[in-house]
């Protein structure tokens, strides 16, 4: 093998490969922080969880109606999904 043979290849690539390994106080002082800047900036109203007030704008059979269209959804396959979306047709 040529690693067997040139031991300095060796050293070469073993200290390329460790160089990542090292200590990176940069950026484990910041470590997730872009996560939770992410996760704020989708949150329109931090204060929505304690507003106790009901929903208004659908009426509880609509709802129910949605919901088991919704469960069925997964136990019955929609054989409009199998269909191809891009025919090709020979032309004269």
């Amino acid at each position: 093998m040529l690693i067997r043979r040139h031991p300095v290849l060796l050293a070469i690539i073993l200290a390329a490969l460790l160089q990542g390994c090292g200590s990176t106080p940069r950026f484990n002082k910041h470590f997730g922080t872009s996560v939770r800047a992410n996760l704020a900036a989708q949150v329109i109203d931090p204060a929505a969880a304690a507003n106790t007030n009901p929903v208004h704008g659908m009426d509880g059979a609509a709802a129910l109606a949605a919901q088991e269209r919704y469960q069925r959804s997964f136990k019955e396959s929609d054989p409009a999904a199998n269909q191809p979306l891009i025919t090709v047709s020979r032309g004269k």
